[in-house]
């Protein structure tokens, strides 16, 4: 099993922030008057689930799966804490999941969920490239 201590912690922090492009690309369209299109959205989240494959997979990192489940959760904190700090400026109410703090835990899954199957692409292209996993990392 991979240290947690090895992990790199700034990759995962950058990789988690970039994906609020997603949340503040419909809050600047929103305030541009500019009409939601679900196209945007895939296209965004697409994009940067590349982005992080790239990330790991093209790199030694040891434990691609792990890193990426902790890229998708802290994007779901920080997407939380975004929505909370700005629905009350924009709407001028608490929206998303603190008004409804039941709907924290679904966030955060579906974020592990999307770290997830791209840790598990990071892995497989690092298989792909001839990159093995140190023994003691998540091959067992």
């Amino acid at each position: 099993m991979t240290d947690i201590r090895s992990l790199n912690r700034p990759l995962i922090l950058g990789l988690g922030t970039l994906a609020l492009i997603r949340p503040l690309t419909r809050v600047v369209e929103s305030q541009l008057g500019i009409e939601h299109h679900p196209a945007v959205t895939i296209s965004i989240t697409v994009v940067i689930t590349v982005v992080w494959i790239a990330a790991v997979g093209l790199t030694r990192n040891t434990a691609p799966v792990l890193t990426l489940v902790l890229a998708g959760l802290v994007y779901g904190v920080l997407s939380i804490a975004l929505s909370g700090v700005l629905s009350p400026i924009l709407s001028g109410s608490l929206r998303g999941p603190l008004a409804n703090p039941v709907a924290i835990i679904p966030v955060l899954a579906t974020n592990a969920a999307w770290g997830l199957v791209a840790g598990s692409l990071a892995l497989a292209l690092q298989r792909a490239r001839g990159i093995q996993p140190p023994a003691d990392s998540e091959s067992r």
